[in-house]
């Protein structure tokens, strides 16, 4: 959201516009919403702000919803406490650098229920915005509670948002809510940076199968009818749900939110150059569905390693270092763990992540097989270090073996990696 344009957005209600604490700088606000609740909105703030941390911005997370939060058990700061000072209230921190603020690291029984009225809710995030010293921050994601009641509206007409990322679930019933949301920010001029569906589907642990258990989803048609940029799915993952518990939630090597990394990253930070709207994503596609002479803009590359290593069979490797570019530079760098030996699983775990080539030392005929089938590059023959490795393939100088796994100790089984 332009300056001008939130300027022109609070002139409506001059008198609920707040002034941010004095000691932040704080470049860019995004709300994550819901019309509903339980459809992971939490999960979804996290990941969004644990992956822009991983780009090197510096981030914090407003945990807006006061009756249900969540934010503090994800991070694992729920038994930390805001140091108070002169000027305002130090946010609590994670292991990792992610700044938090919630009730819950200010009560003394984090499982004690909050009963409070509308009004009372909305002045806790307002203070949150205003007495908190969040200092110099990139971004700032507010984690909101569902619905569009006293919170949202304080929230949409008090704090200076830049955009709102819209969280919803594949059922039908959920568009009717989802549209509510929408045409909210819309009446309240706040820009829409795009849907995530959360819960698409699930991935089969046995054989990797992708089983969508609420039907097919319309949610990107209907993003698609109301003009609102689509910016990707998330599967119910078990992997997600054990990080969560054990308040690792930024540890997660997963990243199924590239298209809104993207979108975030073209936000202007306030005092950059004005634009008119905020860009939708950039669309990703294998290299191979674009043809030798187009440019991929955004391409996910991932490699089998062992340590820093790069393995030497793909379907027994430790894991893979995974890197999203952008323009031939990268843009973000994950890990995701192999998570075992099963027919399949590993090529269709890949394609899930949106992955646009492979990179290993040897493979097995059977899972060139299926990548091929998916339009996924593979390139195989690779040694050395992992770093090297990708920098190599980054300059073009990176050619494929053709080397298959066939003649060792695992060849009964590599094929159907």
């Amino acid at each position: 959201m332009s300056d001008s344009h939130r300027a022109a957005a609070h002139s409506k209600n001059p008198d609920f516009d707040l002034e941010n604490n004095p000691n932040n700088t704080i470049r860019r606000v995004i709300a994550v919403v819901s019309g509903k609740g339980g459809v992971g909105k939490s999960m979804v703030t996290s990941l969004l702000a644990a992956a822009m941390q991983r780009t090197g911005q510096k981030v914090g997370i407003l945990d807006a919803d006061i009756t249900g939060p969540s934010i503090p058990k994800l991070f694992g700061v729920q038994n930390q406490r805001p140091v108070p000072t002169e000027a305002g209230l130090l946010p609590v921190v994670s292991k990792h650098g992610m700044q938090v603020m919630s009730i819950n690291v200010l009560l003394d029984d984090a499982e004690s229920p909050v009963v409070w009225r509308g009004p009372i809710l909305a002045n806790t995030v307002k203070q949150f915005w205003t007495d908190v010293i969040w200092g110099d921050l990139d971004f700032m994601f507010l984690d909101m509670p569902p619905g569009t009641g006293d919170v949202p509206l304080t929230v949409f007409q008090s704090i200076p948002l830049d955009g709102i990322v819209i969280v919803t679930s594949p059922q039908d019933l959920v568009s009717m809510i989802v549209k509510k949301a929408v045409n909210m920010a819309k009446k309240m001029d706040i820009p829409i940076i795009g849907i995530v569906e959360n819960m698409s589907h699930v991935i089969c642990p046995g054989c990797g199968e992708t089983i969508k258990i609420f039907g097919d989803s319309v949610t990107e048609e209907l993003a698609l009818e109301w003009g609102i940029p689509f910016l990707g799915s998330l599967p119910i993952d078990p992997r997600l749900t054990e990080l969560s518990d054990k308040g690792q939630i930024e540890s997660a090597a997963i990243d199924y939110l590239d298209k809104a990394i993207i979108a975030m990253k073209k936000i202007p930070a306030k005092g950059e150059p004005e634009t008119d709207t905020i860009a939708p994503a950039e669309e990703t596609a294998p290299a191979s569905a674009q043809g030798s002479t187009q440019e991929v803009t955004v391409k996910k590359i991932a490699i089998a390693a062992e340590g820093h290593s790069v393995c030497e069979h793909f379907g027994h490797c430790e894991g893979f270092n995974i890197y999203t570019t952008q323009n031939g530079a990268i843009i973000a760098q994950d890990f995701l763990a192999n998570p075992g030996h099963k027919p399949g699983l590993l090529p269709n775990l890949l394609n899930d992540q949106g992955v646009h080539v492979v990179i290993a030392g040897g493979m097995g005929a059977g899972a060139i097989d299926i990548f091929n089938e998916k339009g996924i590059d593979v390139i195989t023959g690779a040694r050395g270090m992992v770093d090297q490795t990708i920098a190599t393939y980054l300059d073009g100088k990176l050619l494929s073996t053709g080397s298959v796994c066939h003649d060792h100790q695992h060849a009964g089984d590599c094929g159907g990696h």
